[in-house]
Order: C-alpha cells, then sequence, then structure tokens
C-alpha cells in the first residue's frame, strides 16, 4: 500500500507544546480519526498496543499502532514533537518523530508487513534528518510522500 494512501495531508502535524505519552497517543487518535466522535477509541487501541511494550524504535522515532475496528482500510498519522516525548525507548532517546497507524482488525499480515517496511525508513538516519530540517507541515509531507511506499 503506498505511503500517500496512509497518509494524507490532513494527518501531518507539527506538536510544540510539552506533551506526555498518553496527549501524543490522543493527538495521534484525532488525526487518525478525522472527526471527535471516533478519536477515543482508537486512542484506546492506540495506548492497549501500547501497554504491551513501547513502540519506541529507537533514534527518536516511535510508531504507535494498533487493529482497530474503525476503519475498512489502514490509515496513518504523522507528528513532529517539540520537546520530544519520553516514549520508554531501548536506546533512552526521547521521541520526536512519531508515526502513528490504525489498521483494519483482519489486517494481520498487512499490518505486520507495513510495520516492517516503516522501520526500515525510519532506520535512514537521512530521511530522519529530513522530516527533522522540515520547515513546515507541507515539507513534511514532501518528505514523507517521496519515500518509496510501503
Amino acid at each position: 500500500m503506498p505511503l500517500k494512501d496512509l497518509l494524507s495531508r490532513e494527518r501531518i502535524a507539527l506538536l510544540d507544546a510539552p506533551l506526555d505519552r498518553d496527549a501524543v497517543l490522543d493527538a495521534a487518535a484525532g488525526l487518525l480519526a478525522g472527526d471527535a466522535d471516533a478519536a477515543p477509541p482508537i486512542a484506546e487501541c492506540l495506548r492497549q498496543r501500547e501497554r504491551l511494550g513501547s513502540t519506541a524504535i529507537g533514534h527518536g522515532v516511535a510508531i504507535p499502532h494498533g487493529r482497530c475496528g474503525a476503519f475498512e482500510q489502514a490509515r496513518a498519522a504523522f507528528l513532529r514533537l517539540s520537546p520530544p516525548v519520553d516514549f520508554g525507548a531501548g536506546d533512552g532517546e526521547p521521541v520526536d518523530l512519531v508515526f502513528a497507524m490504525a489498521v483494519p482488525r483482519h489486517f494481520t499480515q498487512q499490518h505486520l508487513e507495513l510495520l516492517s517496511e516503516l522501520a526500515e525508513h525510519f532506520a535512514d538516519p537521512a530521511f530522519r534528518a529530513a522530516l527533522r530540517q522540515a520547515g513546515d507541515v507541507e515539507a513534511l509531507a514532501a518528505v514523507l510522500q517521496q519515500r518509496p511506499a510501503p
């Protein structure tokens, strides 16, 4: 599934306020939902997964995700945080790049494939640097959309 199909411009945000992990998950759920009524169950889905273990993958990146019944197709949101937030990463680095994803419950294999490909993208130091240097949401969208699709 191409990244542009998962992530629209409306689901990309720059958050410039001190937050905790729950507030970040709430913000991600709001972007994923697109409407306030759908956000709480998506936030709970993300929290349930986070309780199993941190979704931080290191280098200041987290990929909170979950299988939820909210959508027919996989959907993603991207948030760049300032200041970074403690996600309990194994490398001890706080997180400033968050790629959140909600997939339908039946997307078991597709979910794992998407996560694997996203982890590869975020393992690229040049990709992370480009995201951190992007000046605004439009620039973030351009960086995210030019990557090969997961």
